[in-house]
């Protein structure tokens, strides 16, 4: 399960991706609740915050270290979506304040397909599979 790291921010996309994703909150702790040495300013930042839905679960938290000028991301999120509806809700939500990487379209893989940066710097590539039939054989 991803685990996601802000500065100041989780607590704001813990909301986001709790409504965008249908997740509920399993656990949530502040700083300024936990037995933890908490720099000043942080005690509202989130420390620990679990998200968890039918088919997604996220872990996020606040660093209390500064955020770097230029964030490093390295992974993206793949959703698999299950119908045109869905990959369409999810790519109006996740460009709201966020970026388009790559425009919503039909795919030579038989699939509708975007990348989107959202307002949290964070990666998410949609799918949706119209025919899993039609799909190309994946390798192993």
């Amino acid at each position: 399960m991803p685990y996601l790291m802000f500065y100041g921010r989780a607590a704001e996309a813990a909301v986001f991706y709790g409504d965008l994703f249908g997740l509920e909150t399993v656990d949530r702790q502040r700083y300024g609740d936990a037995e933890f040495p908490t720099p000043e300013g942080a005690e509202e930042f989130l420390i620990h915050c679990h998200l968890k839905g039918p088919c997604l679960e996220l872990m996020l938290a606040d660093s209390t270290e500064p955020e770097p000028e230029i964030p490093i991301r390295s992974v993206s999120f793949m959703i698999d979506c299950e119908s045109e509806e869905e990959i369409h809700r999810l790519y109006d939500a996740l460009l709201e304040e966020g970026r388009r990487l790559m425009e919503l379209q039909e795919t030579f893989w038989g699939a509708t397909f975007a990348k989107v940066e959202d307002r949290f710097g964070f990666t998410w590539d949609l799918n949706y599979q119209k025919d899993p039939a039609a799909a190309p054989p994946q390798s192993d």
